[in-house]
Order: C-alpha cells, then sequence, then structure tokens
C-alpha cells in the first residue's frame, strides 16, 4: 500500500499557509446514547451506577481545578501586563522631557494611568487582556523610532533600562500565554473525553475556550524586515 502522504509525488501549496486562530466557542454536547448508558449501568445493579455517579462527582471537581488554573496563567498574564503599562509610563515620561512626542501617544499613556485598562480588582476578559496588550504594542511602536532618531536618549540609562524591561516583560508574557494556551487546550481536550467527563461537560453547560490569538497588527509586523 503506498503511504498515504507522499512528500515525493503528494500535493504541496508553494504559497505557505498561514494558521488562525477561529473565535469560536464549540458547546459540549451528549446524545440518547449517553442517557442510555447511565441507565444501562443502573439497570446493571446499584454499584455500577453508584461508581459511575462517584466518577462523575470527580470528573465535576476536575473541572472546578481546571477552570480555578485557568484563572490563575490569566491573572499571571495581567500582572506581566500591568508592569508593562508601568514601564510605559516612565518611559513616555521620560521621551517628553527631551523631545516633543506625538499628543496621540501622551493620550493613550495618559488613559493607562488612569486605569482604564489595568486590573480593576476584578481580573480582565480575555477580550480586554488583549485589547491592552495591543495598544501597548502600539504604544511602544511609536515611542521607539523617538528614541531610535536621538542618540542622546538612546544613551540616557533610565531609558536603556525602561526598553531592557520592556524587552523582558515581552518574553514573560510570551511564556505566560504559552502555559495559559496548555491550560486552555487540557480543558478542551478533557471536554471530549466520553462518558464521563463529556456527560458532565454538556449538563453543566460548558463550551471549549479559546487560546491566546496575536492580533492582525502583530502579524504584518512579523511579516516586515528586521535588519
Amino acid at each position: 500500500m503506498a503511504n498515504e502522504l507522499d512528500e515525493l509525488t503528494g500535493p504541496v501549496n508553494t504559497e505557505g499557509r498561514d494558521i488562525r486562530v477561529i473565535e469560536k466557542q464549540i458547546p459540549v454536547k451528549v446524545g440518547v446514547g449517553s442517557l442510555l448508558f447511565e441507565i444501562f449501568l443502573w439497570v446493571c445493579g446499584i454499584l455500577p451506577g453508584l461508581i459511575f455517579q462517584l466518577m462523575k462527582v470527580s470528573a465535576k471537581n476536575y473541572f472546578q481545578k481546571l477552570q480555578q488554573k485557568l484563572q490563575a496563567d490569566a491573572s499571571e498574564i495581567d500582572n506581566y501586563l500591568e508592569q508593562r503599562v508601568v514601564i510605559l509610563q516612565n518611559l513616555a515620561s521620560l521621551v517628553n522631557k527631551a523631545v516633543a512626542l506625538d499628543k496621540e501617544v501622551m493620550t493613550e499613556v495618559a488613559a493607562y494611568r488612569s486605569g482604564i485598562h489595568p486590573n480593576s480588582g476584578n481580573g480582565m476578559t480575555d477580550a480586554q487582556r488583549n485589547e491592552l496588550a495591543q495598544g501597548l504594542d502600539r504604544s511602544f511602536g511609536r515611542l521607539f523610532p523617538q528614541v531610535e532618531a536621538y542618540p542622546e536618549l538612546k544613551a540616557h540609562k533610565a531609558i536603556a533600562d525602561a526598553i531592557q524591561q520592556n524587552n523582558y516583560l515581552q518574553r514573560e508574557i510570551t511564556a505566560a500565554r504559552s502555559l495559559y494556551n496548555d491550560t486552555v487546550t487540557q480543558w478542551n481536550t478533557s471536554l471530549f473525553e466520553w462518558p464521563t467527563r463529556q456527560i458532565v461537560a454538556a449538563r453543566a453547560g460548558y463550551t471549549t475556550r479559546i487560546p491566546f490569538t496575536a492580533s492582525a497588527e502583530i502579524r504584518n509586523q512579523a511579516r516586515q524586515n528586521f535588519f
């Protein structure tokens, strides 16, 4: 039998293919077969029925613990984003004292400083978290050309430290997002593990979760020539 995927003669896409995350939450459903399965266990005897009930309780606890881990992973991203807000404020203030900054940049920085986006005490939603991250990327993107244009700014120790801290936090945010995505994958996979977890998830009304997605702006920047 020939290989189903033959790298020598199979069709190839010379243009390549880009990958995007589908923004869709899939609800978990079970059919009549799952109900019949549970009835069958009770028909077989009280013990199989009770055992399966205990398994469902365990599955419910599993999902509750996993949700708490998702919250903790998301909170870690929020903490790093909040630190980037502080660095952006400091960097903008330092640069503004040396050169005339774009008014739009200062307006954005003032908005972050006033507490519109950073943690309000209840945490951010995924949409708010992505919006904040994209806003910070835009703001830093407008600041760096100003720094590059003035050699005396690049030599300023406080500005150099702020840029270094920003680069460090970007790496930490990337690592935190990877951890969050791992937990999302664990959640999404567990939802469809039939019978126990899928039955519990369906009756609890759970849906799949959407992993972190990069903005169109970041995707476009990644295609640019950096050197």
